[in-house]
């Protein structure tokens, strides 16, 4: 017959053997989710086979929590000074507009949502977010009509390009897996790509008055 504290010690291990089996199932939930969100985001590298619409703007598109209407895109250049060195982005200009019926609450656009598509196999690079009203980040209340805004992508000094495809990456309203320990309360998240913009970008010289 098993003592006491034998008893004691077995339940102590099936608890610690628990805890950690919950940890690891947690964790490999997680490389998988990982993998699946880097093979989707591989979805607008290669216009063979891409997985998400392509569309020409202007252009509207219905993502996660947000829409755009993407309406023009320019390549803005400031030349070499005796002060700085050359510089160059990429603008995308765009009325964006809160469609968030599942909360209803206020927000501003997050950077990952809105990338550049550079093509060639190259990484996509992350948008500087939303500028609105003339303020980085301005927030966008639900509800209210669209805001007239611009994204910005740093690109290279000579970048040149008669055509630059924007990706647009929605978060989806969704729980966690309950079963592994984490909330089932749904929340915006797991952003994935939901399409691919083209436009064509005016080359627009940019001067320190301009700056002011």
């Amino acid at each position: 017959m098993e003592s006491l504290d034998d008893v004691i010690d077995a339940m102590i291990a099936d608890r610690v053997i628990h805890r950690h089996r919950r940890k690891w199932l947690i964790a490999i939930a997680l490389v998988v989710v990982l993998a699946l969100v880097i093979l989707a985001t591989g979805g607008w590298k290669e216009k063979v086979g891409r997985s998400v619409p392509t569309l020409t703007a202007p252009a509207t598109v219905e993502s996660g929590k947000w829409e755009y209407n993407f309406t023009k895109a320019e390549i803005r250049v400031r030349k070499k000074s005796e002060y700085r060195e050359a510089e160059a982005e990429l603008r995308v200009y765009f009325d964006l507009k809160n469609i968030d019926s599942e909360e209803q609450t206020s927000d501003s656009l997050q950077g990952k949502l809105l990338v550049f598509v550079p093509g060639g196999g190259q990484d996509y690079v992350d948008s500087n977010g939303a500028n609105c009203r003339g303020e980085l980040n301005w927030v966008i209340v639900y509800g209210l009509p669209p805001e007239n805004c611009y994204t910005t992508f740093k690109v290279p000094a000579d970048f040149t390009s008669d055509l630059v495809e924007i990706g647009v990456q929605g978060e989806r309203y969704e729980s966690d897996n309950g079963l592994l320990g984490a909330d089932e309360d749904p929340y915006w998240h797991n952003e994935r790509p939901d399409a691919v913009v083209q436009l064509k970008p005016a080359v627009v010289d940019v001067t320190e008055e301009d700056d002011k």
